[in-house]
């Protein structure tokens, strides 16, 4: 997986935003699996040479496994006009495969969900903390958060349901997944690469 720092401070109070893309969490994405259910796992290919770019992850072949039913799928980036075509981040579905996540629940009267545990550690880091600051690029996985997650009076119950997407990290059994994880209607319209962090599934 890709080394993602802890960006909350020691005393647990301060988080630095270092600009970090959603991109970078999408190393290991937890989905539904098609056949059986149960917990997926869409993973970049074993063999392939290390990353130099985050950026490459757009690109980069993935693989779709499910430890419970031995079910995998391949997905390779197309070629249009002799250039790679990428994937564009963000929603309730792995944008490769367009599975639903495995980690997704309710919240505020939205979706809130996230593609791992480096994922939702960072949420939680983020919406705990007193004081954020930003000290990497703009337009950053948590710049685009929607408004709902960063309002104060939202705190609380946006932290009830990280806890929730944690507790789901240790499920995998298909009477385990989550009553939100769900096939949802595909976007009709055009979205560019790296587009918001949350989309409504409606």
């Amino acid at each position: 997986m890709i080394n993602i720092v802890s960006s909350l401070e020691p005393d647990g109070r301060r988080f630095l935003d270092r600009g970090r893309p959603l991109a970078a969490y999408s190393d290991l994405i937890y989905v539904v699996c098609p056949r059986c259910g149960g917990r997926g796992a869409v993973v970049l290919r074993p063999d392939l040479p290390p990353l130099r770019y985050i950026s490459e992850l757009q690109y980069r072949p993935r693989r779709m496994v499910c430890p419970g039913c031995a079910t995998t799928r391949d997905w390779q980036a197309e070629r249009r006009n002799g250039a790679l075509v990428g994937v564009a981040f963000g929603g309730p579905n792995d944008p490769f495969f367009g599975l639903p996540l495995w980690l997704q629940t309710p919240c505020c009267g939205h979706l809130l969900w996230a593609y791992n545990r480096g994922h939702v550690d960072t949420l939680d880091a983020y919406i705990s903390a007193d004081l954020r600051e930003r000290t990497g690029p703009t337009m950053g996985m948590l710049d685009r958060l929607p408004a709902w997650m960063k309002v104060a009076n939202h705190r609380a119950e946006v932290l009830r349901s990280i806890g929730h997407l944690r507790s789901q990290l240790d499920r995998s059994q298909p009477e385990q997944r989550s009553t939100a994880a769900y096939e949802r209607r595909a976007d009709p319209g055009p979205r560019p690469v790296n587009d918001f962090y949350f989309r409504s599934p409606y």
